[in-house]
């Protein structure tokens, strides 16, 4: 396989967090009012230090009542906290939710792993995971690792691509700190199902890391193509998304490492349907980078789990669905309380 075809592999988890008996330690508490001047917006980060088992920086926002469910949202491969959309996290605080988006290790202005080894994703492909710098087991526990320095319990998980993955995992490995499980246009990791649609992402390229504007040009198109079909794209707000992620980051490195984190993590199946949680599985019938049957094989794998399937949805969240997804969410939350 090229890298070309391994590229658009790595693509396939983009989108758009070990130890059971882990206390936290002393966490460094920062707040910051982060002004990204050239995007010409205001966001403000809360950050704690010494997170986890692996020690890293994590950086978050919590809104809404403390009072109410706790809602994690944990986003994909490569995406920030940021691809939650504001409006949509605030739909669902206005329906008696709190939310907790944070940036995955390697994304953001979370800890990034510069110093870790050159991820050979090829190597990956081929089974050789020595340049792997973790696995979904560790991105679990950093999520794990933010709760516990929040003092929260048991927490409502919702994932999305790669981040279902990570709530799929947090709930085999750390199953009495989860109410509620919600993976959307995820998968098991089986090689079986979840396939992206090769033919349909031949022609994106590689993302450019060293030029701004072509970088947010790359990713509008790549959203684009992955998109939903029947759909309208929002290619304004697309851009100013993209324009603020390279603000906060543009980590070449950060997606492979990701995507190998998934490769050696393996399937899920078999650990999947010794779950006993309440599980809702999301997806669309027209994902390009998840192929639905990823979706129907994690609701077929959980016991119990609901399944929804959109038809017309791609690999994103169409504004035209955010009210009835919303209204799955705060329903699945309130009957798991």
């Amino acid at each position: 396989m090229d890298y070309k075809a391994a590229h658009l592999l790595s693509l396939y988890l983009l989108s758009f967090v070990i130890a059971r008996d882990f206390k936290p330690e002393i966490h460094l508490y920062l707040k910051i009012n982060l002004r990204i001047e050239k995007a010409h917006t205001e966001m403000n980060i809360e950050k704690f230090q010494n997170i986890g088992p692996s020690k890293i920086e994590m950086a978050f926002q919590r809104m809404g009542d403390h009072s109410r469910p706790m809602v994690v949202l944990i986003m994909g491969a490569g995406a920030q906290m940021i691809s939650w959309p504001d409006e949509f996290c605030e739909r669902m605080i206005s329906k008696g939710m709190q939310i907790l988006r944070f940036d995955n290790r390697d994304t953001g202005l979370s800890s990034h792993l510069h110093d870790a080894p050159e991820p050979d994703f090829i190597g990956a492909m081929k089974g050789d995971f020595s340049s792997a710098s973790y696995s979904l087991s560790d991105l679990a526990a950093d999520v794990i690792g933010l709760i516990d320095a929040l003092e929260l319990d048991k927490v409502h998980l919702v994932g999305a691509s790669m981040g279902g993955m990570i709530a799929q995992t947090i709930a085999i490995e750390y199953p009495s700190r989860v109410k509620s499980l919600t993976s959307i246009m995820s998968t098991t990791g089986s090689p079986l199902v979840g396939q992206p649609d090769y033919p349909a992402l031949s022609n994106l390229g590689e993302p450019p890391y060293t030029d701004k504007q072509a970088y947010v040009d790359w990713r509008v198109r790549s959203l684009k193509a992955i998109g939903s079909p029947v759909y309208e794209f929002d290619e304004t707000s697309s851009r100013k998304i993209a324009a603020i992620s390279w603000d906060r980051d543009h980590d070449a490195n950060s997606i492979i490492r990701q995507s190998i984190a998934v490769l050696k993590s393996g399937d899920r199946t078999s650990k999947l349907r010794e779950l006993n949680v309440p599980a809702l599985v999301i997806h669309g019938d027209a994902d390009k980078m998840i192929h639905v049957s990823g979706g129907v094989a994690t609701a077929s794998a959980i016991p119990g789990a609901k399944l929804k399937v959109f038809e017309g949805m791609g690999h994103g969240f169409p504004k035209e669905l955010w009210s009835e997804m919303i209204d799955l969410f705060v329903e699945h939350v309130n009957l798991s309380e």
